[in-house]
Formats: C-alpha cells, sequence, structure tokens
C-alpha cells in the first residue's frame, strides 16, 4: 500500500466535497471582545467581529479570573506533573471540583481534560461495567457521546430527536429488569433547540433507567445560579448525572460530570479516559473555580445574552433570512449546500469583516449545512444589523 497516496486521496476527497476544515486564524484582543484581530491566508492582518465562539459569556476577557491566573502560575507549577492517582491532584483541583458540586447541587463532582474526554469515559465506562446495561441516545447526540457508546459495547437504542414517545416504545420492548441509561443534551448546539427534560425524566423513572444530560451549551447560560437548563427548569435533583464543559461558558479548557458520590467515584474508579489521563494544570482549574464563581451571580449577562439572541432572530426573521426554529441563544441560518456555506463564511469576512464559521458535514448531515451565529452579552444591536446586512449580502452574491 502506498501510504501516502491514500492520505493524499482522502484530503483531495474531502476538499472536492467541501468538506474539508480550514483554520482561521484569530487573536483575541483583551478587552476588545467580540472585535478581534483577524489573519488571513497572506499574512494581511485587520480587526473582525466574531459572531461564532462559544465563549458565551465573555469570560475569556473576565478580569478577575485573569488575575486569579497570575496569581496561582506565581505560586505553583505550570503543569499538574502527572495524573490525578500518581502526583497530578492538587488544591485546586479539589477545589474546583468542590465548586462544580455545589454548582450543580449534587453530591459529588470529577473533573476532565475536555468534555469530549469527560462524556467519552462516563458513557464508556458505565456501559461497558453495569451488566447487561441498555443505552437509549437521542438521534442527534454529540460524537463524544457516540462514541463513548460504542466505546462500551452495551445494547444501545437510538431513539428520534427528542421524541420522547419514541424513546418509550423502544423501552417497552426490552427486558424490564435489565440495567438502562437514557442519554441525551439539554442544549442541542447545531439546532439549538431544547429537550423536553421534564418529559424524558418521567419516562425514567417509570422504567427504572438512569438519566444522562449533556448541558455543554448550557452551563453558565441559564437557571438563577447558570448551572443549566434542569436548574431553570428545577429539575436538577431529578437528573442522576449531570455533564458539562470549562471550555464554553466558563471559558477555560476541561469537562466534568455532577452525580452521586457512588457514581463519581465508580467512574473515578473504573474510568479509563480519566485514570490514565494527566490532569488539568492548576492554573486552569483555578481560573475554571473563579469563572463558576462568577457566573453564579451574572443574571445580568445572562438576560443580556437571551435579548441579544431574540433581538437577532427577530431582525433575521424580519429581512427573511433563514434561520432554525431555535428555543436557545443559538441562532443556526440555513444554507443547505456545502459550497455555498462555504463561499458564504469565506465572504463574510473578507468581505464584511465579520466571522461566522460554515457548519459542514458530518458536524452536521449532508444538505443542512449552515451558519451557526453564538452571541455574547457583549454584542450589541448596532452590531446585529450590520450581520444582518452582510448575510442578505452573502446570500445574495453566493
Amino acid at each position: 500500500m502506498n501510504y501516502n497516496e491514500f492520505f493524499k486521496d482522502s484530503i483531495k476527497k474531502l476538499k472536492q466535497n467541501n468538506n474539508y476544515r480550514y483554520f482561521n486564524y484569530i487573536h483575541r484582543i483583551k478587552g476588545k471582545y467580540p472585535i478581534c484581530e483577524y489573519t488571513d491566508k497572506n499574512g494581511n492582518t485587520k480587526e473582525i467581529t466574531v459572531w461564532c465562539s462559544n465563549d458565551y459569556m465573555a469570560m475569556g476577557q473576565n478580569e478577575t479570573v485573569s488575575e486569579a491566573m497570575c496569581e496561582t502560575i506565581k505560586n505553583t507549577a505550570t503543569g499538574a506533573g502527572g495524573t490525578r492517582n500518581i502526583s497530578g491532584s492538587t488544591v485546586y483541583h479539589q477545589e474546583l471540583e468542590e465548586t462544580i458540586k455545589n454548582w450543580m447541587q449534587k453530591e459529588s463532582a470529577l473533573v476532565f481534560t475536555s468534555g469530549w474526554v469527560a462524556n467519552f469515559t462516563i458513557l464508556s465506562t458505565l456501559g461497558e461495567k453495569i451488566p447487561n446495561c441498555i443505552i437509549y441516545s437521542d438521534a442527534m447526540n454529540h460524537n463524544s457521546i457516540i462514541e463513548g457508546i460504542r466505546r462500551s459495547r452495551a445494547e444501545k437504542r437510538i431513539f428520534r430527536h427528542n421524541d420522547v414517545k419514541h424513546l418509550e416504545e423502544l423501552i417497552k420492548k426490552d427486558d424490564p429488569n435489565a440495567p438502562k441509561i437514557i442519554v441525551f443534551e439539554s442544549i442541542y448546539s447545531m439546532n439549538g433547540n431544547i429537550s423536553p427534560i421534564e418529559d424524558i425524566i418521567k419516562v425514567a423513572k417509570k422504567y427504572n433507567a438512569l438519566t444522562f444530560v449533556d448541558e455543554v451549551h448550557a452551563v453558565g447560560l441559564y437557571g438563577d445560579n447558570g448551572a443549566g437548563v434542569a436548574e431553570s427548569l428545577g429539575l436538577m435533583g431529578e437528573i442522576d448525572i449531570i455533564q458539562g464543559t470549562l471550555g464554553k461558558a466558563v471559558a477555560q479548557v476541561g469537562g466534568f460530570m455532577a452525580s452521586s458520590k457512588e457514581i463519581t467515584d465508580f467512574v473515578r474508579s473504573f474510568g479509563n479516559g480519566f485514570i490514565f489521563t494527566t490532569s488539568l494544570p492548576p492554573v486552569v482549574a483555578k481560573g475554571a473555580t473563579q469563572s463558576i464563581l462568577h457566573l453564579k451571580g451574572a443574571k445580568q449577562e445572562r438576560t443580556q445574552l437571551q435579548n441579544i439572541a431574540k433581538h437577532i432572530k427577530e431582525t433575521f426573521i424580519k429581512k427573511g433570512i433563514p434561520i432554525m426554529d431555535s428555543d436557545s441563544h443559538i441562532v443556526p441560518v440555513m444554507v443547505g449546500n456545502s459550497k455555498k456555506c462555504l463561499d458564504m463564511s469565506n465572504m463574510l469576512i473578507e468581505k464584511h469583516n465579520i466571522y461566522v464559521q460554515s457548519i459542514n458535514h458530518p458536524t452536521v448531515a449532508k444538505g443542512t449545512e449552515r451558519l451557526r451565529i453564538s452571541p455574547s452579552p457583549l454584542h450589541s444591536k448596532d452590531m446585529v444589523e450590520k450581520l444582518s446586512c452582510a448575510i442578505q449580502d452573502a446570500f445574495k452574491n453566493c
């Protein structure tokens, strides 16, 4: 086999199908977000407005968090020094897990190196170790969930997206005594829609199933304390396992789970993705803790975010821009063609100084390619007007 030719041909096919992933090099300027500096392929730089960051609450610009991280780096090592069970467990990790536990109103919490690793490790461990376990997964669940279930080798059932009736139909067909886990997300980031959490919980209780909710795109943004959609609905106590990220609204890196002492300790003790991975740097753990403490009291910023998201939707509808039906702060603009979606994204950044990344296959299904708008509390109505006019121009010319 000619290995290099195989790799080259594979990349060539990606490019031909307009699914090759190009990086846009963005420099975030302290104190100016969402205005950032963009460097093109020729090395030219200019200021742009970013509309597709997952730093939803602009915590990457928070001065208190920056100061806490700078102080930590002065007082300790740059890295953790190893896995948690060897030499990488510090007071900073303990403090972070205590903070998350209280935030999620659970008995215990565990921190991972990313949200992807958290999902993969939790689900692969539970599915593999619980005898005869059956996992019921929403059809739109994230890649990390899919890969975790696949790695577990547990029996799996896929229910139609947000279709609780179909979920119950599938559960009814299985052994009533078999252990069961229902896995879903609170907010689906590519569609922006919110899951029927209360109805899923009812099915879980009826059939003695554990509930696992991915709150990655909700933590920091929903609920009185920003703990997520389940908190906003008063249902945190009804969920068995809450998974989240430190890499979006918290604006650091890492993931977490919050659950009972028994479930958390089980994953800590048997989860290979946790046991054999170097832990987060102490400075990141401290930054995440400080960010969460701020987010718990950031009611005004959460209101500003929801107001600007609502304004975007109203403006786009008024101007005939085809947005998908979204219940959340995420505003997906449907394009439906991979090349046109990529061309529109390029035109927005080159001509209008606006950055909105194109979302193509395999992140979304072919024929549903889209531009995904994710505002922050720092985006203004003037910025929304410029964005809407630019997208209109992109649709017209592409």
